[in-house]
């Protein structure tokens, strides 16, 4: 499991790229130096950006900097689902952010992105609805449209910086090549019994180096970040229509009572609470 560089190529007679991948399947661990956007519907997903991983519910909207080692945003969807993603190079509009005064803030915006930048419910649905409506648009009409996403994502303030430094650097990307090994073994056995002696031996570190380095890594334990994970799949499950108990035996917990602990830990609510919370907007 290395971390892939991905070539991006623009449509024929634009700037940028457009388009909705559907990779479920494939763990695509990768990077590019062009800017990315993406737009996701589904109904619960993870979230690897640099060294940030966290689960989303319903829809996300996260901008990408240029070098970030991120995971595509449907990875293990076993639902429906839809996917934009819009990636751009630095200067694709040449030096027009640098010196065209009213595209400062999405100067700054972009400087932002170096960390991950994921966005807020209210904005993050109105911005999804403009992104789909692109696809109908010309391409000028897309290059406005785009700029004029990216200006109301500079303003916008319900936004959320995923990393606390930079993780487009070499040095990052060539350690999270051994990183990706180890997040495709949770993928594998979060249902069964993840062992940390086992994955160590796998990436060729003693069980301490390997636990120091993980922390490192992802500012977690590796059985808090397993937990974590497990929380992520049962939102998925759970709103799949799958009943508590069954859920937590399908992410490999058998105790019902432990689930429940661990669930609030990580999403703030028991199980019970979360399904019905979304099931009116996903069944009614």
């Amino acid at each position: 499991m290395k971390i892939q560089r991905e070539i991006v190529t623009p449509g024929e007679g634009q700037s940028f790229r457009l388009f909705s991948p559907s990779l479920r399947d494939h763990f695509y661990w990768h990077y590019h130096p062009e800017y990315e956007l993406v737009y996701v519907e589904a109904t619960a997903g993870i979230r690897h950006v640099g060294l940030h991983v966290s689960s989303y519910v319903e829809s996300d909207l996260v901008l990408i900097g240029p070098n970030i080692p991120h995971l595509n945003f449907d990875y293990g969807l076993k639902t429906e689902y839809h996917q934009v993603v819009v990636q751009l190079a630095a200067d694709f509009l040449g030096n027009a952010l640098v010196h065209t005064p009213e595209l400062a803030g999405v100067e700054r915006l972009f400087a932002r992105a170096a960390y991950g930048l994921s966005f807020g419910d209210a904005v993050k649905q109105r911005i999804g609805a403009e992104l789909k409506a692109m696809f109908s648009m010309g391409h000028f009409e897309q290059l406005v449209a785009l700029l004029r996403i990216f200006y109301a994502l500079a303003e916008e303030k319900d936004v959320v910086q995923l990393n606390e430094e930079h993780t487009g650097v070499k040095s990052m990307l060539n350690d999270k090549i051994r990183m990706s090994s180890v997040y495709e073994y949770i993928h594998r056995r979060y249902d069964k019994a993840p062992d940390v002696n086992e994955i160590a031996a796998q990436v060729h570190l003693s069980t301490a180096a390997f636990c120091r380095y993980f922390k490192r890594q992802t500012r977690m334990t590796f059985t808090d970040f397993v937990n974590q994970y497990r929380v992520g799949q049962a939102k998925t499950l759970l709103l799949q229509g799958r009943g508590v108990s069954e859920v937590a035996y399908d992410v490999g917990l058998e105790s019902i009572s432990y689930f429940n602990k661990l669930f609030r830990r990580h999403a703030g609510e028991n199980p019970s609470e979360f399904k019905k919370r979304y099931r009116d907007h996903f069944i009614g």
